[in-house]
């Protein structure tokens, strides 16, 4: 606790630790008394209290009532304002024979009564600065932007307070303060157009000033007055954060007194309630100002806050509105797009505008596209990541490489970066980058000389003369217009997504009755048309047996006829093999591949005979799976190896197999005709061939059964091939049939 003792005494810790809203002590000019609600009597007062209210009694005021502290009517004119209080209360009241202006608030400690004496200098009241002030709103308009605005302001703050000179500083990100207007009579050094680092103003500085908009320091070398007793009938010391009197940092006073400075006031821009910058008034010897001219202060104040509140919302609707046309103009385009991704490269400009970036990328579904200029791919996919362990929904900075230094080697082109998540389960993310932009920036003494720690004790800077730093590293800074115009297009995107997932999902349930009905169709026409053949088949064989005078055309004929029918018969079959497939269940087992292959081997060996077949077949691991249907995808292929091979001799056959971690992996390869890989697309579809049928009979279903096999199993199959260089087939089954359908 802060009492009557010289800076000299202090230990001091640092500035953020610092107890400023309970001091233990008030500024000399005034004095101060806490009076109980309930007995109105004084609780707590300062030690100058007595002499300066001139109660002609010898003791201390403490257990005094109001009344026998102010008089009577000046009691009734505080009571009045007790029984209806407004937020504060100022009157200038006859106390004891003299002129004081009263001010009062209440708090939960009781009621606090501040009193001053009027400056030899007071001539003007309250009313008489409104004119002043009223002039001063109707020329608002006139102001183009907020520097204009700001300088005005400064004019007429100086004139009503008196000062020599009149700052007025807006913060930025980091709280440092940027002049923006200056005002002065060149009795002090201007500061127009300097910076002052944030640790000029600590945390719980700039909160109190939210808090309490108005600070006044009449001499820079004053003595702490003490309040007593220092605590309250509660055992707290009195809060003293909204009281004008208020003793402030030892610290401060010293760095005024580093300044020049032995008088100020300190009134605070609030835009939509957070603190935006403040009014500084400074002067080179002491100077009171009274309690009208700080109420016309404040009120200039607020009238200039919420001006600067009304103009900067005006530039951020404006601006918003100029993105959102950005955005929907993008959208349109996206729209007849295949992808909200290729929608965004192929409209590239369009979509810097969206955030005013020098580069963009979109990572989603591993797909990358960039527009402008960008990061190299695999820092994008290195960033994307570090933003997808840090759990990032957004992401917003203009000196990636100071906050993240594992990015300094990209602050030529994304020093700034500003990046939205689009997906809660992957890293995908939209970015828009700024490149790094060298500056100079003036600043009102050496920044990093700000505060200076000596034998334990802290204390201020001393120099305030203009410093230059050229910045490097940094982008030009996101405005909010531009960062909520990011996060709505998020949604728009988020949107377009969605809604092409429902119309894939719609589709897909259209696609998947229309397979059902085409299943079922297939199935009824194979199956009527398969008793048809067989019965073309036995009845040309009868005629034949039958008719023994037949002439040989006429056996030709008959011959041609059994042949053609009996092909038809197999189509049909293959076709009513290829429709139950969709229809039936998997009835999923182990199954020995190797044992497999062997019956394989078996059952072709009579339509082979006579031919030089190789076979190379390696063990092969077991797999889980529906065993008469990979039995029969795995003939399918074999068959099509010794089909496609049988001009070779010898023909060479190999089967193999290896098992992964997810899943068995197994091989067909032959040394046949092979195929043009520009068509191997079409390799598993139905009824599609690569060869003719006169050259290699078939159906041209066996590949499509195949691989319609494999996807039920949850597997995937591929070929390779070149011509007359043999084919390749690969299938993969997952392990204990996890992704087996069925």
């Amino acid at each position: 606790m802060v009492s009557a003792v010289s800076t000299s005494d202090l230990n001091l810790d640092l500035c953020a630790q610092e107890p400023i809203r309970i001091p233990g002590s008030i500024q000399p000019h005034g004095s101060l008394v806490v009076v109980d609600p309930s007995s109105r009597r004084i609780v707590q007062a300062s030690a100058n209290a007595r002499a300066l209210l001139g109660t002609g009694r010898s003791s201390a005021v403490l257990g005094l009532s109001l009344s026998e502290l102010v008089g009577e009517t000046a009691e009734r004119q505080i009571n009045a304002w007790l029984a209806n209080p407004d937020s504060s209360y100022l009157r200038t009241l006859d106390i004891n024979g003299q002129r004081l202006q009263v001010l009062g608030h209440q708090t939960a400690q009781g009621i606090i009564l501040e009193f001053e004496q009027p400056p030899a200098s007071e001539g003007e009241t309250l009313e008489a600065y409104y004119p002043r002030v009223g002039r001063f709103m109707e020329d608002l308009p006139v102001h183009e932007n907020i520097a204009e605005l700001c300088s005005a302001a400064a004019r007429e703050f100086r004139q009503i307070s008196g000062f020599n000179r009149i700052l007025i500083y807006r913060f930025d990100e980091q709280w440092n303060g940027e002049v923006l207007a200056e005002d002065g009579d060149g009795v002090l050094p201007s500061y127009a157009g300097l910076r002052f680092p944030a640790s000029d103003i600590p945390t719980q500085a700039r909160e109190l000033y939210r808090l309490n908009r108005l600070r006044v320091i009449p001499d820079a070398n004053y003595t702490p007055v003490p309040i007593e007793p220092p605590l309250d009938p509660g055992g707290a010391p009195l809060d003293l954060s909204f009281a004008a009197l208020r003793s402030v940092s030892p610290v401060h006073l010293q760095y005024m007194r580093n300044m020049g400075t032995l008088a100020s006031m300190s009134i605070s821009v609030l835009v939509d309630g957070k603190l935006w910058g403040l009014v500084s008034c400074h002067n080179a010897s002491p100077r009171r100002v009274n309690a009208q001219a700080r109420t016309a202060c404040d009120l200039l104040g607020q009238v200039l806050s919420q001006h600067i509140g009304a103009r900067e919302r005006g530039a951020y609707a404006a601006k918003r509105i100029d993105l959102k046309r950005v955005e929907s103009e993008l959208l349109t385009k996206i729209a007849a797009s295949d992808s909200f991704q290729s929608g965004l490269g192929t409209h590239a400009n369009t979509w810097l505008k969206i955030a005013g970036a020098a580069g963009a990328a979109v990572l989603h579904d591993d797909l990358l596209f960039t527009a402008g200029v960008t990061p190299a791919p695999d820092r994008l996919r290195a960033l994307t990541e570090k933003l997808q362990s840090e759990g990032a929904d957004s992401f917003v900075t203009d000196r990636l490489g100071q906050q993240w230094p594992e990015f300094a080697d990209i602050v030529d082109v994304a020093s700034g970066v500003l990046a939205i998540s689009i997906s809660q389960l992957h890293p995908s993310y939209i970015f828009w980058f700024r490149p790094e932009v060298e500056r100079t920036v003036l600043w009102a003494g050496d920044p990093g000389e700000a505060k200076q720690i000596e034998n334990e004790r802290l204390h201020p800077r001393n120099s305030f003369t203009s410093w230059k730093e050229l910045v490097k590293g940094r982008a030009l800074p996101w405005s909010q217009a531009e960062i909520d115009g990011a996060l709505d297009f998020r949604s728009a995107i988020i949107n377009f997504v969605l809604r092409r997932a429902e119309e894939r999902a719609e589709l897909t349930s259209q696609l998947q009755r229309s397979n059902r009905e085409l299943e079922s169709f297939s199935y009824s026409v194979s199956h009527d048309l398969r008793a048809p053949f067989r019965h073309i088949v036995g009845y040309t064989q009868l005629l034949r047996d039958r008719e023994q005078s037949l002439s040989a055309q006429s056996l030709h004929y008959l011959d041609s006829i059994n042949e053609a029918a009996a092909s038809a018969g197999q189509l049909v079959d293959d076709l009513l093999s290829f429709s139950q497939l969709g229809r039936t269940a998997l009835s999923v087992l182990p199954v020995d591949m190797q044992k497999v292959v062997q019956e394989i081997v078996r059952s072709v060996e009579p339509d082979v005979r006579g031919r030089q077949i190789e076979w190379r077949i390696q063990p092969l691991p077991p797999t889980t799976g529906d065993a008469a249907l990979l039995r029969q995808a795995l003939y399918n292929l074999v068959d099509n190896a010794l089909k496609y091979s049988r001009d070779r001799s010898p023909a060479i056959v190999e089967i193999r197999g290896e098992q992964l971690a997810s899943e068995c992996v197994y091989t067909v390869r032959d040394n046949g005709v092979g195929f043009d890989m520009a068509y191997a697309h079409k390799l598993f579809g139905v009824f599609q061939r690569l060869h003719r049928m006169e050259d290699f009979a078939g159906t041209g279903i066996g590949l499509a059964l195949t691989h319609r096999i494999i996807e039920r199993h949850g597997g995937w199959i591929e070929a390779r091939g070149a011509v007359d260089e043999g084919a390749e087939f690969r299938f993969g089954i997952p392990h204990k049939g996890a992704s087996v359908d069925g």
